[in-house]
């Protein structure tokens, strides 16, 4: 019986996440499977995964076939590297503990990328807000401007009043004396 490791969708539309399942290729997507190694939800930036990193690796040794988008995630969570370094070490090239040693720092260097990108995601996030903050200050400024220069009296009703103002004062001077 061939065996795929392949992607059943779930979810309703728009919102789509998947199982990673082990299922007959003669199986329709949603149909019957034979094991469920994990789930994958791309809707989440980065995407989330999870699965089962053991039961992978042994359907993968056991002559599983992936399909190219599940190759694709096996391959970001390490299983095909795993699975290429026991071929290496079934052959003698390696051993035990350079297998686990080559692993671990993949894995390190792998962490480390993901990190960097979940903080970069953020900065730029913040960054967004802020200069969204700071456009709208601006507006607000020039509304506040606008809606002042609407209210207040035109320039030559200023001076007439100043000037009817100061023809006022010298009445009263003029009278006062």
């Amino acid at each position: 019986m061939a065996t795929k490791i392949r992607l059943q969708r779930h979810g309703k539309k728009g919102s789509a996440f998947y199982y990673i399942v082990v299922a007959d290729a003669r199986a329709p997507r949603d149909g019957r499977f034979i094991e469920r190694l994990g789930s994958y939800n791309p809707n989440t930036n980065p995407a989330t995964i999870d699965i089962n990193f053991d039961k992978a690796l042994d359907w993968m040794n056991d002559g599983a076939q992936p399909t190219d988008t599940c190759r694709a995630i096996l391959s970001y969570k390490g299983v095909l590297y795993k699975k290429h370094l026991q071929g290496g070490l079934k052959k003698g090239a390696l051993t035990e503990e350079q297998v686990e040693e080559k692993f671990q720092a993949w894995l390190d260097q792998k962490a480390g990328k993901i990190t960097g990108k979940k903080t970069g995601l953020v900065s730029s996030k913040e960054e967004a807000r802020k200069a969204a903050l700071a456009a709208e200050a601006k507006k607000k400024e020039a509304k506040a401007a606008a809606i002042a220069a609407k209210n207040a009296p035109p320039v030559e009703e200023i001076e007439a009043e100043a000037e009817e103002a100061a023809g006022a004062a010298e009445t009263e001077a003029e009278s006062a004396e």
